[in-house]
Formats: structure tokens, C-alpha cells, sequence
């Protein structure tokens, strides 16, 4: 086994290890870092899904990166050029030389006695080997890529079409000129049905329950427009405080005033499909917020289902049969392609597990601290993004929040951070308070949240500004401990100097770890 030592391994080189790799290199220069990816090409998300029509439901002016302006016209990317994107910003700053490609982490260990994890790594191959570090930032995202999640459908044996998950697109799938089913309701199916339809026979979207959907403009005019005249990172800026603003404060009018956010999302696609549409179909059950919103570009789905080249059917699935579905109501539907958009399965830290010093970690009986590390594991964070607005701003904050931590233990010698709750009235609760489905299949599996700050994660992009960037990092609940070479009692844990008069870390020497680690 080979042994490398870094200060910091950042674990997946999708839109978050990139974006972290980005701010460690700006913020904390000294530190040598290198990035393990268990596929073969960086994107994450964005490389992995290659189905018809795969786009951001976030604009780009706030699911892009804070240090990087996104420049294309439209603010509804689609998914190659978001990877585009994300290549961009990983060659432009160096970061690709720090990747190890089809390496995943198995396992990591810490060491109480050497301030490190151990972490074990295995190859494409098969083989393992193992890297220390004295922090682990986990990029991975919340799904599991090997596998989306499908439910056990009566008689699926006895199709005779194709059957298709979105997570694993055939290449080259030819669906001119046939019958499609998709089933699901999700950000997914709303994506896929416009997308299929522009060959296909007919496209039906198949639902058990209906979502929230909203059509959102594909393009911000103002934006385009405003970049003939001002410099481009100054629009950028602009619009991405705009659109953090109105999103906010919509989702905080969804949790005021559900039934009359509910009267404006119905009456929009009302407009949208015409007054003799059945708006059962699009008339959910739950409030608004309760589930995340469906954002359609320009109305793209609303279009052909007017057109009659693609409709919904509400019911449930009794049985597959050899031709298609039988539905509980006794309709049947005849499908060539049937696609199950029926969600992700979620999965912490891409399925490694954890131990400190042998003890073996249940991260389900942990707790979140700041929506970024956990009770009692010491330098270790996770980057975890919003789910009432775009992923990065949260993903930004928290590689921004995990340098400040980094600065502040160099400034006072130290080699641990650990958070600690003292308060005996903090009660836990669900990491993610949800209705989803794929939520609540998960949630006994993930870490809880607490009932006030700062154990609580308030999905709150305002919140976490001021508690991730501007707030004292000894909060009474972090702990700060190991120096590197005075005894516990010579460290004095003061309050976070500014950075204007905070003392600076003499120079250390140079290490052989800081180098680049080759791509495998």
C-alpha cells in the first residue's frame, strides 16, 4: 500500500469538488490538497446523467460559481454545457492536475494520537491503497450513482419494450417515431417529456400524484442585455443577487401564505395549457415548498401538451403487460420506451463509511453542525447544497467556511476541530424536512438536524452568509484542540482575530505532498 500525506482530500470532482478545489487554492494557498473521483471524467452530475433534454432547474446565475461568471445567453443551461463549465474552471485554475480518476473512498479512519485520516482507497482494478490527510471534505453529492431508485412494478418481467431508468441512458437510444411512457412527476419527467417528443410518436407522462410546476424563462433578457454596456463580472454579480433575492423570498411567501402561492402556481399553468385542460394534473396535494418546484423553460412542456404531441395521465400502475401498462383505473397505455423517472436513492458520502480510532462511525446517530460538519467528528465537512434554491451558493459558503475553519486552526496551532454540543435543549430532527418520496425513504439513514442554531439547517441563503462567512468560528460549540507542538494547556483559544491583525502562520517548508496528484 502507498501512503501520501495532504492537508486536505477532497472526496469527488463534480460541480462541488471543483468549486472547493477553487476556494482552497485561493484561500488557503499553503495547503496541499488533491482530489479522488470514482469515475472516469470530473462533472459528477453533469457527466453522468445524458438523458434527452438534460438541463439545470436552477438558473445559472446562482447554481454557477461565485468566482466565475457564467457568460452564455441562456440562464437554463443545458447539462453539456454546464459540464463545459465545470472543465473550464478545473483546467483555467490547475485543479485537473489534482484528480485521481476511478478511485473511490472505501473507508476512513481517524486517528485521535496524529491529528489524520487514514483513508482507503480502491481502483477501477480493484486494488486498494491507502492516503492520509489531516481533513476530509466530502463532495459527493447526496445520490448514489451506481443506481437510481425504481420501484417494484407487478409483472415488469412480461414487457416486451424497452425499459429504461434516466440515471443509465442508452447511447444512441432511437425513439423516432415511437410510443414513449414516463413515468414520474419530477424535475426529470417534466424535462424529458418536451425533449421526446420532438421525434417520438407520442410522449405520455404517466403520474401517481401531481407536482408544482412553473415555467421560468430560458434566457434573462436583462442580463444579455445589460452585458453590451456594463463589464461582465458586474452583471453577473447583479443578477445572481437578484435572483438569490427572489428566491427567497419566495419560498419564504410559500411557507407564509401556501394557499395563495398555490391560487399563482395553478392559475400560471391554467394560462399556460389552456381553460379546457383537466387541471387535476397539475394540482398537488401537498403546499407549495412541501416538495421542490418543477421548473420548465419558457413553458416547454405546457407547449406539447397543447400541441397533442405529448399528454399526463393521472392514475396508478396496476401491471405491466407485454405491450405497455394497465393502470388501476382498467385503461391501458401501449408503449415501444417506457422510462422510469422515478427518482434518485440517496446515499451519504458515496457509500464510505467512517471510524475514529477503530470505533466505527453511524452517521444516522450524529448531528449536523451548520449544515456542514458533524457532532463530535473531528475535520471533516461535508458540502451539501440547498433544495429551495441552487445547489452552489450553499456549495461556495461551505468551501469558503471550511477555509476560514483551515486559517483559524493555523493561526492558533492547532490540528483538530471538532463541534460539541453542550446544550441539553437542542432536539433532533429530520436532516431534511421534506415530503418527497426519495427523501423519506432516506432520512433514517442520514444525520439529523437540531432545533436551533447551530445544529439547525435552515435552508436560508441569507442565514448561512452571515453564520459561514461572518461569524466567529469559536461559537462555544466548535472545538479547537492538538496543537502541533505545545502542550494543550499553552494553546490560548481566542476570539477570531480580523484579517487586518490576525497573526500570521510562519512559513512552513515545502512538502513533496503538495504536489499535483497524477491522474490514474
Amino acid at each position: 500500500m502507498e501512503t501520501n500525506d495532504l492537508d486536505v482530500l477532497i472526496i469527488g470532482a463534480g460541480l462541488s469538488g471543483i468549486g472547493a478545489a477553487r476556494h482552497l487554492q485561493q484561500n488557503c494557498p499553503d495547503k496541499s490538497y488533491a482530489i479522488i473521483e470514482a469515475r472516469a471524467a470530473m462533472g459528477g452530475t453533469w457527466d453522468l446523467f445524458r438523458y434527452p433534454g438534460i438541463r439545470s432547474d436552477s438558473d445559472m446565475y446562482t447554481l454557477g460559481y461565485n468566482f466565475k461568471p457564467w457568460t452564455l445567453p441562456r440562464s437554463i443551461a443545458d447539462g453539456p454545457s454546464i459540464r463545459d463549465y465545470i472543465r473550464a474552471t478545473a483546467v483555467e485554475n490547475g485543479i485537473d492536475r489534482h484528480i485521481r480518476y476511478q478511485t473511490r473512498l472505501v473507508h476512513a479512519d481517524w486517528s485521535g494520537s496524529r491529528k489524520m485520516w487514514t483513508v482507503t482507497l480502491r481502483d477501477g482494478q480493484g486494488q486498494e491503497s491507502q492516503m492520509r490527510c489531516n481533513f476530509l471534505l466530502m463532495c459527493t453529492g447526496y445520490y448514489d450513482y451506481a443506481a437510481g431508485y425504481t420501484p417494484e412494478f407487478p409483472g415488469v418481467q412480461n414487457y416486451q419494450g424497452q425499459l429504461i431508468h434516466p440515471q443509465h441512458w442508452p447511447e444512441q437510444l432511437d425513439y423516432r417515431g415511437k410510443k414513449v411512457v414516463i413515468i414520474g412527476s419530477g424535475a426529470t419527467a417534466v424535462t424529458l417529456v418536451p425533449a421526446m417528443a420532438e421525434q417520438a410518436a407520442h410522449v405520455t407522462m404517466l403520474q401517481r400524484s401531481p407536482s408544482y410546476v412553473v415555467s421560468v424563462p430560458r434566457e434573462d433578457h436583462l442580463s444579455n442585455a445589460l452585458r453590451k454596456v456594463l463589464p461582465e463580472k458586474l452583471v453577473y454579480r447583479l443578477a445572481r443577487t437578484r435572483n438569490v433575492g427572489l428566491q427567497q423570498a419566495f419560498y419564504k411567501l410559500s411557507r407564509a401564505q401556501p394557499g395563495l402561492v398555490r391560487r399563482l402556481l395553478l392559475a400560471q399553468v391554467r394560462h399556460q395549457v389552456g381553460g379546457d385542460f383537466d387541471m387535476q394534473h397539475f394540482s398537488p396535494r401537498y403546499k407549495p415548498w412541501d416538495e421542490r418546484l418543477c421548473a420548465v423553460p419558457d413553458g416547454d412542456l405546457f407547449a406539447v401538451l397543447r400541441s397533442g404531441r405529448a399528454s399526463v395521465v393521472t392514475d396508478q400502475i396496476d401491471r405491466f403487460t407485454a405491450e405497455g401498462l394497465r393502470l388501476a383505473s382498467g385503461k391501458t397505455l401501449a408503449a415501444d420506451i417506457i422510462v422510469t423517472a422515478t427518482g434518485l436513492q440517496l446515499q451519504m458520502m458515496g457509500g464510505a463509511s467512517l471510524s475514529i480510532d477503530g470505533r466505527s462511525v453511524d452517521m444516522a446517530r450524529t448531528m449536523n453542525y451548520k449544515g456542514v460538519m458533524f457532532r463530535d467528528i473531528p475535520n471533516l465537512a461535508m458540502v451539501f447544497g440547498y433544495t429551495n434554491a441552487s445547489w452552489t451558493l450553499k456549495a461556495d459558503l461551505s468551501a469558503e467556511y471550511v477555509c476560514r475553519l483551515l486559517r483559524r486552526m493555523d493561526q492558533l496551532g492547532v490540528r483538530a476541530a471538532t463541534p460539541r454540543n453542550h446544550d441539553p435543549m437542542v432536539q433532533e430532527r429530520p436532516f431534511l424536512e421534506m415530503a418527497s418520496g426519495y427523501v423519506q425513504r432516506a432520512m433514517a439513514r442520514f444525520p439529523r438536524q437540531g432545533s436551533k442554531a447551530p445544529w439547525r439547517v435552515y435552508q436560508n441563503y441569507a442565514l448561512d452568509l452571515m453564520t459561514l462567512r461572518y461569524a466567529p468560528i469559536e461559537d462555544g460549540c466548535m472545538e479547537l484542540s492538538g496543537p502541533r507542538s505545545a502542550p494543550p494547556a499553552a494553546v490560548e483559544v481566542a476570539p477570531e482575530a480580523p484579517a487586518s491583525t490576525a497573526k500570521k502562520t510562519p512559513p512552513r517548508k515545502a512538502r513533496t505532498a503538495k504536489k499535483a496528484v497524477p491522474a490514474t
